[in-house]
């Protein structure tokens, strides 16, 4: 065994010594030993620990991969994830205000994907160890909100009936207004038999919906989730904020970014998110590429009393961004791309000159990347909230608020 120095943490939340040589659960200036595979150090002992080091919440947190920090203190892990979105703006020169970060209080997950498989006693759910396929059982998990741990047993029930020896099962499970929202996926063809057992499955569990490799086999009643004063029912398996107080983290930046935008476009409008709430002052176009998303929002907009105009379009956004004259009469955007950001779209964003802009992000690579092509356009990057929805992983979001002073 070998002895390593611990300089810093990288963006998987993996310690960093020379080398490079990668060392999971370390933090920044501990000494620890181990043996050195490839680029990775095995067999991790903490020689000298770091005064950031704590003792971690969850029983579970040695074995499972679900979370990679709970080992560190909840000041440097926001300190430090503020500091992934700091140094990827300054790789591109740019800086700005950051606001406090907000995070998630633990237990708050409303969505989580468990693995589940037959055992040769019955079946077992939960999350996969550390860079393993290992199934690790999490009973006592400290990440999800505790009326989600009932999909465990759900997931176990689905694996007898649903799923060989030699497959497994991910079971994605939503809270809702109604009760659980279960989503299957590499579970067993269906037929006559098997979509039988899964409805009065549903029943017996008292589900609010079960989809079973994108079919829904049975609701019981609508999955809603409120967006602001409407309730919505996305379809199995769609985009959701991970925790409500992210989400409401989120949309208060969003808020305050457009300001007081009498017209708003919102790009990659999801189910509603930010659209919703939105029309509660300013008329909102909202454009999103899936169609059944757009359609759970629709419906929601229709249903809701006190809501300004909302329009929808469905739309690539990647292969066909807005274009300037679509852009027009915007003065605020909203836009809150996946992970690959929205380089074409920031384009037509800068050609057409919109005063706002409202940029939600879950890759601060990407976000930095768009930024300066705005930022060089003449916009001014205002402020940067970061927001820790993901607690104890590598996981980082934030909205940022640009405005372009000439206009």
């Amino acid at each position: 065994m070998t002895e390593h120095k611990i300089l810093r943490l990288g963006h998987h939340g993996d310690g960093i010594a020379e080398g490079p040589i990668f060392a999971p659960m370390t933090l920044p200036g501990e000494t620890v030993s181990g043996e050195v595979e490839g680029q990775q150090l095995r067999d991790v002992r903490i020689v000298t620990p770091s005064e950031q080091r704590v003792a971690p919440p969850c029983r579970h947190f040695k074995s499972c991969g679900g979370c990679q920090l709970q080992h560190a203190a909840d000041d440097f892990v926001a300190d430090w994830k503020v500091d992934v979105v700091r140094n990827a703006l300054a790789a591109h020169g740019l800086e700005t205000v950051f606001r406090p970060i907000q995070t998630s209080p633990a237990q708050s997950r409303r969505r989580a994907t468990f693995a589940a498989r037959r055992t040769k006693k019955g079946a077992m759910a939960g999350f996969h160890g550390r860079a393993s396929d290992v199934l690790i059982e999490v009973p006592g998990c400290q990440l999800v909100d505790p009326t989600l741990l009932p999909g465990l047993k759900v997931a176990e029930e689905l694996a007898l009936i649903g799923t060989s020896r030699k497959a497994e099962l991910a079971v994605t499970v939503t809270l809702s207004e109604e009760g659980l929202d279960v989503a299957v996926t590499k579970g067993k063809a269906l037929d006559g038999p098997l979509r039988q057992q899964l409805a009065q499955t549903c029943e017996k569990l008292g589900l609010a919906r079960l989809t079973w490799n994108d079919e829904v086999i049975a609701m019981r009643a609508p999955p809603a989730q409120r967006f602001g004063k409407a309730q919505v029912t996305p379809p199995p398996g769609a985009f959701l904020q991970a925790t409500r107080h992210g989400e409401a983290s989120l949309l208060a930046a969003v808020n305050e970014a457009v300001g007081d935008a009498e017209n708003i476009i919102d790009l990659f409008a999801g189910a509603g998110t930010f659209s919703l709430p939105l029309a509660e002052k300013a008329r909102v176009h909202a454009v999103e590429g899936d169609a059944e998303m757009l359609k759970a929002l629709e419906g929601g907009w229709r249903n809701a009393s006190g809501l300004k105009p909302v329009t929808t379009a469905a739309r690539d956004l990647f292969r066909r961004p807005l274009l300037p004259d679509e852009l027009a009469k915007a003065r605020a955007v909203v836009l809150d791309p996946p992970r690959a950001g929205a380089e074409a779209q920031v384009a037509e964003i800068i050609r057409a000159q919109v005063p706002r802009l409202a940029y939600v992000s879950c890759n601060p690579v990407s976000f930095a990347r768009d930024v300066q092509s705005l930022v060089a356009a003449g916009y001014r990057l205002e402020w940067v909230q970061v927001v820790d929805q993901f607690r104890w992983s590598s996981h980082v979001e934030l909205a940022a608020c640009l405005t372009l002073p000439e206009a």
